[in-house]
């Protein structure tokens, strides 16, 4: 398949390529990266970001701040395999699309609390402030046999702040294009064998218009032609602590509430008040060095209320109950685990469900064990869900050290989704006889960590049944689409002559395997991404880059309306006025590139963000 970009795109493409292969002597005599994070997401347990045998992904809180994001959505664009579609700007509805699957093949967790809409099926990570978050995993690949259902495409755990030192103060404030002001305050620290992080944020803008919709009979996007600004807003505060009070036992627990307003362009509704909201407690008990027992309970919230030109439409509040316990045993040189989860979705709305809440009972085992150069990860889970039944899901990875600093990486997993409660019991839509939706994928990867940093590449195939989809037959949902999707990531990141730099690239052929669409491209996926990051330090200064650009895709499955590729550039320049206060300054979408990710919703132009920020040096 040929791709048909601007010379800004290809440039961008044959960057991250150069930094995936080059290995020159230059680089050679750059200081090696620090690769020993500790990442959980990938095994449920503690293992460094090296010795993982799945492809990952960590942002940290440094990285955080020198890119300068005004939204996760920022923060994760150009991650390797991911697509986006946003409709219309800062705050509204935002898809995530990982390595193809679909929009709720992802699962989301936030410090451990699976997050989302048990109505939509997918989370409002768009309501998530990045000012409150301290590092994200992304793991890519099936992770149903340790999470449950919608895991087809992969994890992404967020983690909330939690101090480094004995006392953190913070303080933020910005101000920028479309009216945007943004603060953020917090206090953190350690107090003895405890520790305590308090955070709030405030985020106001007047937006963009959001669609450029087409009314009906013949409608389209938001279906109505609404040309206004349509402004954001929202607050949010993050309690969490911790505690460790002997050798054997620690606890913590952590509280985050975002609430706010949006507007949105459509014929049913265009206001709404929304709130997200997880809590949950964990401990810990170690009573030698070869057992650990966690056992955690939480529970997340999505709440809105929706109208229309100020008139209350509709109620969709959905809540998840969780519960935890899991094992951890060293034996033989190697770790098992085993554990069972709990799960009770709820749904409070003024629509009439014909259920409104259901359960869902997992156990899982897994086992990881070294043999001297080769490292093996296996892991098997039953769900039994009160509405469909069993399920069953299996992974198995396999990595191999041949060669100093090189890992060969394959691996093999099923997964499944299940049946929202729209897709379920929504009045005169619903149909009770769906079945979960499934896959099973393959991967081979290769990676090394060199003197000069780090590269990695990963190719897959995921082969999806019983996608749920609308039937003529029956007029209802059913269980009749299936995909195909192939691809292929590559990373690459290094220091030369002071300059971070960092490039990845995607290369996506997504499927559909309907008797209908069949061999057409999945919608809102792009079959080709690459993003170019370069930051530098000068004295007191630092200066930065990112771009990213995107192949077409198409916004229906069809295939019958083209979404054209496009470019974008984000500048940035931070100055530290002193040891503990920063200006900084982005500007992003430099060239004020014109672009859709969702057809008839528009994306900001360019615009820009003056800020000044607070935090004692340590």
């Amino acid at each position: 398949m040929s791709l048909h970009v601007p010379s800004l795109r290809r440039s961008a493409f044959a960057a991250a390529l150069f930094l995936v292969f080059a290995s020159t002597a230059a680089l050679a005599d750059e200081p090696a990266q620090d690769l020993k994070n500790v990442v959980v997401t990938a095994t449920r347990t503690e293992q460094t970001e090296a010795g993982t045998l799945a492809a990952v992904t960590v942002i940290d809180r440094a990285e955080i701040e020198r890119l300068q994001p005004q939204s996760v959505t920022d923060l994760l664009q150009g991650t390797p395999g991911l697509s986006m579609a946003n409709n219309g700007g800062p705050g509204k509805s935002t898809s995530l699309f990982l390595r193809g699957t679909e929009a709720d093949h992802v699962l989301v967790l936030v410090d451990g609390v699976k997050i989302g809409s048990a109505t939509l099926g997918q989370p409002s990570i768009q309501n998530i402030p990045v000012e409150q978050i301290e590092r994200i995993e992304i793991v890519r690949g099936p992770f149903s046999s340790l999470y449950g259902s919608e895991a087809l495409g992969g994890v992404i755990q967020i983690f909330t702040r939690r101090p480094s030192g004995a006392f953190e103060p913070s303080l933020e404030l910005g101000y920028g294009s479309n009216d945007s002001f943004r603060g953020a305050a917090g206090l953190a620290g350690k107090v003895g064998e405890g520790w305590y992080a308090v955070q709030a944020t405030h985020e106001d803008t007047d937006g963009i218009n959001a669609c450029r919709g087409k009314p009906s009979p013949r409608g389209a996007g938001c279906f109505v032609n609404e040309p206004d600004r349509d402004g954001f807003r929202d607050s949010s505060v993050a309690l969490k602590g911790g505690y460790r009070f002997n050798d054997a036992w620690d606890a913590d627990a952590q509280w985050l509430r975002s609430w706010g307003y949006n507007a949105y362009d459509g014929s049913t509704s265009n206001q709404s008040d929304v709130v997200q909201q997880v809590y949950g407690a964990r401990a810990h008990w170690r009573p030698s060095q070869t057992f650990t027992l966690t056992v955690s309970a939480g529970q997340s919230a999505d709440l809105s209320d929706n109208y229309l030109n100020g008139r209350y439409t509709s109620t969709f509040n959905t809540h998840r109950d969780l519960g935890s316990v899991q094992g951890d045993l060293n034996v033989g040189g190697g770790l098992w685990s085993l554990g069972y989860d709990w799960q009770r979705d709820r749904v409070d709305s003024n629509t009439s469900y014909a259920r409104d809440q259901r359960l869902n009972r997992g156990v899982f085992a897994q086992w990881q064990q070294s043999f001297g150069t080769q490292s093996l990860q296996a892991s098997l889970r039953h769900d039994d869900n009160q509405q469909f039944g069993g399920k069953t899901t299996g992974s198995l990875l396999w990595g191999w050290d041949f060669a100093p600093a090189m890992r060969l990486t394959a691996s093999a997993g099923s997964a499944y989704k299940a049946p929202t409660f729209n897709e379920l019991y929504y009045p005169g839509y619903g149909n009770t006889a769906l079945r979960p939706e499934s896959s099973r994928s393959y991967e081979l990867g290769l990676r090394g960590t060199p003197s000069w940093g780090l590269w990695s590449l990963n190719a897959f195939e995921n082969r999806i049944r019983d996608l749920i989809a609308y039937d003529a037959s029956l007029g209802l949902p059913g269980n009749v689409d299936r995909a195909r999707i192939r691809g292929a990531e590559a990373v690459a990141s290094t220091t030369l002559d002071g300059w971070i730099l960092r490039g990845t690239a995607t290369w996506l052929d997504p499927r559909n395997r309907s008797e209908t669409y069949r061999d057409k491209l999945l919608p809102r996926r792009a079959p080709r991404s690459a993003r170019l990051d370069a930051d530098r330090g000068f004295g007191d200064f630092s200066i930065g880059a990112s771009v990213y650009a995107a192949g077409h895709r198409y916004d229906d499955l069809a295939n019958g309306y083209r979404l054209g590729g496009y470019a974008l550039t984000d500048l940035r320049l931070a100055y530290a006025l002193d040891r503990d206060w920063k200006l900084q300054l982005s500007l992003r979408n430099a060239f004020d590139k014109h672009y859709e990710t969702a057809a008839y919703y528009n994306q900001p132009g360019r615009t820009a963000m003056l800020s000044v920020s607070y935090r004692p040096a340590q």
